[in-house]
């Protein structure tokens, strides 16, 4: 019994095998002296190998038992050691998606029972309207433009063709080595000379423009009155002192950040990002409303913008003289909607009560832990 134990567990035990080996090769090295005897070789052999492989078998045998002893601690230690060891690693929290409990998101304020719903089913389930440090809601109610006597008219912004406005932004940005764009006047009036002087000036400030005629034809002639000079602030060249440097906006977005909407809005306008100021990010999967403010970008070319952005509305318009901050809002006014609601009326009405009457723990939210491998809420352990 004892052997067939031993030549299992052997099969298993690679050490065991190095054991069987030895036996092996002393069992030839007692064999081979015995050769040289005659007639008494078989017996002598089976007498001599007989007697090693009894004491190599119980050596291994020993050998084996205490391996088996020894792998039973490190296994019990290794079980051990996974019910006291490491939290799970944020890769393997990932997999399965992190949670609230994994983050420590886990307490409430009160002790009746809850109920389930869910949120933001869809992105108008979530409205955010925000609160100026003036206390004052934000709403998109006024698209009326100032009055300004030196504004230009409407027909500025529809004037020029898009291959036009292509190469002068060229020409403003010093894009090209042409030192000049000469855009042809089709329909000889004073009058529409005047709308197209006056929309090269007000849509690419920095630009001046004469009329010349050549071969017969008049031509509106922009060009660079201050060289490259004039880029250095070249929106302050056309803006009246009298007038706000910044405008002041309420942007209505659906479904889209604060960021991608700021992107657009400059592609539109031909101006950079950083011209614009806010005083917070506001969600993408929402509608939202905020206030904006821009570095001198007339409220007219803003307003246009309502008639070729989608999911965009700008409104409220007015000129001040100083940008928003990030951090100057009092707050956020929140409609939500949650859709699938499981739980009784009674439990729905004590949570509203709850909510009402003590509030709730100002957790933040999933979104600020993360959401790739690098585990931004570890970092800031």
């Amino acid at each position: 019994m004892e052997a067939v134990e031993m030549k299992s567990v052997s099969l298993k035990r690679p050490r065991s095998e190095d054991g069987v080996g030895n036996a092996e090769e002393i069992k030839r090295q007692k064999i081979s002296p015995q050769l040289k005897t005659g007639n008494d070789c078989e017996q002598s052999t089976e007498t001599v190998a007989e007697q090693p492989d009894k004491s190599l078998l119980e050596d291994t045998k020993n050998e084996i038992i205490s391996s088996e002893i020894n792998e039973d601690q490190e296994d019990e230690e290794l079980e051990d050691s996974d019910e006291d060891g490491d939290p799970e690693s944020f890769a393997d929290m990932m997999k399965h998606g992190l949670t609230e409990s994994d983050v420590g998101i886990t307490k409430f304020v009160s002790s009746h029972k809850g109920f389930s719903g869910i949120l933001k089913e869809r992105y108008s389930d979530f409205v955010v309207h925000e609160i100026g440090k003036d206390g004052r809601v934000s709403h998109l109610d006024d698209f009326s433009v100032p009055v300004d006597d030196e504004d230009p008219p409407e027909e500025t912004f529809t004037v020029l063709s898009e291959e036009d406005k292509q190469r002068l932004e060229e020409l403003q940005l010093l894009k090209n080595k042409e030192t000049s764009v000469a855009i042809e006047v089709i329909e000889d009036t004073k009058e529409k000379r005047t709308v197209i002087h006056q929309a090269v000036k007000s849509l690419f400030p920095g630009l001046e423009t004469k009329t010349e005629d050549r071969d017969g034809k008049r031509y509106i002639i922009a060009y660079h009155a201050a060289g490259k000079k004039a880029l250095a602030n070249p929106r302050k060249h056309s803006w009246p002192k009298s007038r706000g440097s910044y405008c002041h906006f309420i942007l209505y977005k659906e479904n889209k950040d604060t960021m991608d909407a700021i992107n657009v809005l400059s592609k539109f306008l031909r101006v950079k990002p950083n011209i614009f100021s806010y005083m917070g990010t506001k969600d993408k999967r929402a509608i939202t409303v905020q206030e904006i403010a821009v570095l001198r970008i007339t409220a007219q070319r803003l307003a246009h913008l309502n008639k070729c952005l989608m999911n965009f509305k700008l409104g409220n318009f007015s000129y001040k003289n100083h940008p928003l901050k990030l951090g100057e809002l009092q707050g956020n006014h929140f409609t939500v909607v949650l859709r699938n609601i499981t739980g009784t009326d009674e439990q729905i009405e004590q949570a509203m009560h709850s909510l009402r009457e003590i509030g709730f723990i100002n957790y933040y939210g999933m979104q600020r832990f993360g959401t790739t491998a690098v585990p931004t809420y570890q970092i800031g352990r």
